[in-house]
C-alpha cells in the first residue's frame, strides 16, 4: 500500500511538526502530579505500564504516607506493595522504590541526583525516567523521553525506523534543537493520547496530515 509523498526532509518536518503541535497543545506538560523531585521520581517509576491518571490516584494517598527517601527506604515491602497495587507490576515496583530510596539515602544524602549518569544507577530508572525527572524537577534537558506514544508517533511520522527506545531517542535528538527535546516528548504524548491513538488514528482530523507519510495509509485502511 502506498503512502503519501512528503516534500520535507526529516529536520524540516520535525520543526513544522513541533510548531503545529505547539499551537494545538499550548499547555503540553507532564500529567503526573508532584511537588518535589522525589515525588516526581516515585511517580515516574510507578508510571511504567500504566496510565498517568492511575498513578495520580495512587500517589494522592502515597505521598501523604511517605514524605522522604528514608520513609520509602524503611517501608515494609509487603505494605508498600499494597499501597501501589493498582499501578500493576507492584512486586517489582515496590522493590525498586525501596531499593532506589535506600541508595538515595546512602549515596546521595536523600536527594534526587541531577545528572543522567547518577540517575540511571538507581533501580527502576532508565533513560526515559531519568529524562522526565531531570526536566520536570530541575529544568535540565539531557535527552528525549521515549515512551510508547513517542515511539509510535515518531515511527508513523517517518522520523525513525528504529524500534529500540534508546536508538529512537538518539535519532530524534539529531533532528531536534536541544531546547525542544523534552517539549517534543510532551507534545507527542498529548497528540498520541488524543488524536494519533494506537489502534485507530484519527487522520481525518489530524493537523499533521501534510507532514505524515502514514496519513494516506491509515485513512485508506479505515475508510474502505
Amino acid at each position: 500500500m502506498k503512502t503519501a509523498k512528503i516534500d520535507f526532509e526529516p529536520k524540516q518536518r520535525i520543526q513544522k511538526i513541533i510548531t503545529c503541535l505547539e499551537q494545538q497543545y499550548p499547555n503540553a506538560k507532564t500529567a503526573l502530579n508532584y511537588t518535589t523531585p522525589l515525588e516526581m521520581l516515585i511517580a515516574t517509576i510507578l508510571s511504567a505500564q500504566t496510565t498517568d491518571n492511575r498513578v495520580n490516584i495512587v500517589t494522592q494517598s502515597l505521598f501523604k504516607k511517605y514524605h522522604t527517601a528514608q520513609d520509602y527506604a524503611n517501608a515494609n515491602l509487603k505494605e508498600l506493595e499494597k499501597d501501589i497495587y493498582t499501578t500493576g507490576f507492584y512486586h517489582n515496583k515496590a522493590k525498586n522504590l525501596k531499593s532506589c530510596c535506600q541508595i538515595l539515602v546512602e549515596k546521595f544524602d536523600s536527594q534526587v541526583p541531577k545528572t543522567m549518569t547518577e540517575l540511571i544507577e538507581l533501580p527502576g530508572v532508565a533513560r526515559k525516567t531519568a529524562n522526565v525527572v531531570l526536566y520536570n524537577s530541575y529544568g535540565i534537558i539531557a535527552g528525549i523521553a521515549v515512551d510508547t506514544h513517542v515511539t509510535r508517533l515518531s515511527q508513523r511520522l517517518g522520523l525513525t525506523k528504529q524500534k529500540n527506545q534508546n536508538k529512537i531517542e538518539r535519532e530524534l535528538m539529531v533532528l531536534t534543537q536541544k531546547e525542544k527535546w523534552m517539549h517534543l516528548t510532551d507534545l507527542l504524548i498529548f497528540h498520541g493520547r488524543q488524536v494519533c491513538v494506537a489502534k485507530k488514528p484519527q487522520c481525518n482530523v489530524c493537523g499533521l496530515n501534510k507532514f505524515c507519510p502514514s496519513a494516506f495509509t491509515f485513512e485508506h485502511m479505515f475508510t474502505v
